[in-house]
């Protein structure tokens, strides 16, 4: 008797061994089961991160995503390099995050957009804030862009018009008008897309236009002090991220010469900033998301139709109005979208 029970002793410490053996592999195929697997995508904003209007582009981007099922540091890892609105980190940051071969990439402007395209012909890349995506050669067409960018487009070209007959109506006395923009970062290296508009809507209202490129903050300082220097002058902002990145500047020079100014974005205009009229660049970086879940999901980049604006919005800061000694029309504040006071 004495030896079976060794040999059932034996067998049951074998039994146990591979049970405990079973045991220690629960955990890893509990989540070889689990669906899915954690997927990459990474961001390129030529912006500093502190930049609340950038934040906010985030915040709206993140947020659609988390809505369509995506979560960062559950079943998404998302990597975002911040150039702090230096351009010749564009191109580094563009390489670098090419080079961690993520699923698909975001960005926000033309810059930005361009640099991903040089460093990626294979990767997904979407982009928001582009004003000539087929232009810039982003895409084929807006309807089939056939490579590996699309996105949504925020500008049309009328919109150089649009800024010069706004500036006109807040700031009746204007005969001179200065385009500002950096030549580097603003869309299409130049003004080439929205410079006839608003030299032919400056014409009709009899005003004196002309480009101000700048590319320091020294050319920015010494470029308002000379255009303030001239009887009834004014200007308009660019779309332009070196601009946007250094909005606090602008303004502040545009308010302290008392020049009446235009801008693109909203965000100029909610910081002291006389008046914005621009894409709502917070829905176009949501509706952004929804494209980053459909390439997650097997899309195919080239089939995705490059979408245009549908949102514009006209933002007028009385209380700058004010301190720089223009009365806002009645007829202008009651067509704007929001009236900071």
């Amino acid at each position: 008797m004495a030896l079976p029970d060794r040999v059932a002793c034996m067998r049951r410490r074998d039994f146990l061994g591979v049970l405990s053996g079973v045991a220690a592999t629960w955990p890893l195929a509990a989540r070889a089961q689990q669906p899915g697997r954690v997927r990459q995508i990474a961001l390129l904003f030529n912006a500093r991160e502190t930049d609340a209007e950038l934040q906010g582009r985030l915040y709206a981007f993140r947020t659609e995503l988390g809505v369509l099922g995506w979560n960062d540091g559950q079943n998404l890892r998302i990597e975002i390099r911040w150039t702090d609105g230096i351009a010749d980190r564009i191109e580094i940051y563009a390489q670098e995050l090419v080079r961690l071969a993520p699923e698909a990439i975001f960005t926000n402007g033309t810059p930005t957009t361009a640099a991903l395209k040089r460093a990626t012909s294979t990767i997904p890349i979407v982009f928001a804030i582009v004003s000539d995506p087929v232009g810039d050669g982003f895409a084929a067409s807006l309807a089939r862009p056939g490579g590996n960018i699309t996105g949504f487009s925020s500008f049309d070209s009328e919109v150089g018009g649009k800024w010069m007959e706004l500036l006109k109506e807040i700031a009746p006395g204007v005969r001179r008008a200065a385009l500002l923009f950096n030549p580097r970062t603003v869309p299409g290296g130049g003004t080439a897309m929205m410079r006839p508009f608003f030299d032919d809507a400056a014409r009709k209202l009899a005003v004196e236009s002309f480009p101000m490129p700048v590319e320091s903050l020294g050319d920015i300082e010494r470029s308002l002090n000379a255009h303030a220097a001239l009887p009834d002058a004014a200007l308009i902002v660019m779309p332009d991220s070196y601009l946007l990145a250094n909005a606090a500047l602008v303004v502040r020079l545009a308010n302290e010469l008392r020049l009446p100014t235009v801008y693109a974005f909203r965000h100029y205009a909610a910081n002291d900033g006389l008046m914005s009229y621009g894409v709502d660049s917070i829905d176009l970086n949501r509706r952004a998301a929804t494209y980053v879940d459909r390439i997650l999901k097997g899309a195919n980049t080239a089939e995705l139709p490059i979408q245009r604006p549908i949102k514009f919005n006209l933002v007028i800061n009385l209380k700058t109005a004010k301190a720089i000694g223009l009365t806002v029309p009645l007829s202008l504040q009651s067509r704007a979208d929001e009236v900071i006071e």
